[in-house]
């Protein structure tokens, strides 16, 4: 299957991406590639794309990296919304399901313990 990825070129805290055409197979870095669709870099924000050539692979099929998808969007060549960075864990969506139980028993049992208290004090008087 093929997909429109970053390929990671530059040196050490200095990286540049091309745009390239590759099998989902190949390694991002120094894996073999079909086609050179073009380039960003992310420390000056430049970005070189072949237009015609993303869209005559969109419409062969290949689909982009989210990364490569939301770059497609900002530029126009895509419509439609950016994919999210971070997808939502599963860690915090039951998080909030087992403090909901919690809070609701310890606000009944307060009001229980007062009637007990004041059932002591008004047996005293008549005596």
């Amino acid at each position: 299957m093929l997909v429109i990825r970053l390929f990671r070129i530059g040196k050490k805290n200095q990286p540049s991406f091309k745009i390239v055409v590759t099998d989902k197979k190949n390694p991002s870095r120094g894996g073999r590639f079909v086609e050179e669709v073009g380039a960003y870099n992310p420390v000056t924000k430049e970005k070189v794309l072949k237009k015609e050539r993303i869209q005559y692979w969109l419409g062969q099929g290949v689909q982009p990296s989210p990364t490569v998808h939301n770059l497609l969007v900002k530029e126009g060549i895509l419509t439609g919304k950016k994919v999210p960075k971070h997808k939502k864990s599963k860690k915090k969506e039951t998080a909030p399901t087992t403090e909901k139980p919690v809070e609701v028993p310890k606000p009944e049992e307060k009001p229980t313990e007062k009637p007990k208290e004041e059932v002591p004090k008004e047996a005293k008087p008549p005596e």
